[in-house]
C-alpha cells in the first residue's frame, strides 16, 4: 500500500509538464467526483476522530496532533515539488494569519528537503503556516493520501468533518461554506 501511496503522491510533479494531477491511485481511497477546480470532497470518514500523529519541524521542535483539539483544524499535505500545493499556500496563509481556524501545513519532501522548507514557506508568503515534516509518509498513510495537496478539516472536538484530494482555492466563496461546517 505504501507503494501505491507513494506512486500517487509522485504523481504531483511540477516538473514532469503536466497541468493536472493524476487520478487518486490508492484503491482503498474513497472517490468522489471532483469539483470546478479538480478538488475531490469526500465526507466518508466524517465523525473519525483525529488520530494522533507527530511531526517535527527542522529544528526537531515537535507537534502532536492530538495536542490540537479546541478549535477547528485543516490539516493540508503538501510539498515543494507539487504545483497544485504551491498555488494553495497564499490562502492558506490568509486563512492561518485569520486565527479562526488552526491551518496546520505538514510537506510531504523528502528528508534530505527538510532545511528547505521554512524558508520555500516564507518565500512564498506562507509567514503564518508552520513549517512541519513528515518525510516518512505517515500522514499520507493514515488518511490514504494518493496526491497533493490533501486536506482533511476537523471540528473543534477532533471529529472529521470532510476532506479534499487535490487543489482548493480557499479563497472562494465554495472553501468559506465548507469552512463554517461542523
Amino acid at each position: 500500500m505504501v507503494a501505491t501511496i507513494a506512486a500517487g503522491i509522485a504523481g504531483c510533479d511540477r516538473q514532469s509538464g503536466g497541468d493536472k494531477q493524476p487520478p487518486e491511485a490508492s484503491a482503498s481511497a474513497p472517490s468522489s467526483a471532483p469539483n470546478a477546480e479538480g478538488a475531490a470532497l469526500d465526507r466518508s470518514h466524517k465523525g473519525s476522530q483525529l488520530p494522533a500523529l507527530t511531526f517535527r519541524d527542522a529544528q526537531g521542535k515537535e507537534i502532536n496532533t492530538a495536542s490540537l483539539k479546541g478549535k477547528p483544524l485543516l490539516i493540508n499535505l503538501w510539498a515543494t515539488w507539487c504545483g497544485p500545493c504551491i498555488a494553495e499556500l497564499p490562502a492558506l496563509n490568509k486563512l492561518a494569519a485569520g486565527g479562526r481556524i488552526r491551518v496546520l501545513t505538514v510537506s510531504q519532501d523528502s528528508e534530505s528537503a527538510k532545511a528547505k522548507v521554512a524558508a520555500f514557506l516564507k518565500a512564498r508568503g506562507g509567514d503564518a503556516l508552520e513549517p512541519w515534516l513528515d518525510p516518512e509518509g505517515a500522514a499520507a498513510t493514515q488518511w490514504q493520501v494518493g496526491t497533493l495537496p490533501a486536506s482533511i478539516y476537523y471540528d473543534a472536538q477532533g471529529r472529521e468533518v470532510w476532506r479534499i484530494n487535490g487543489g482548493k482555492d480557499w479563497a472562494g466563496a465554495e472553501a468559506a461554506a465548507l469552512l463554517a461546517e461542523q
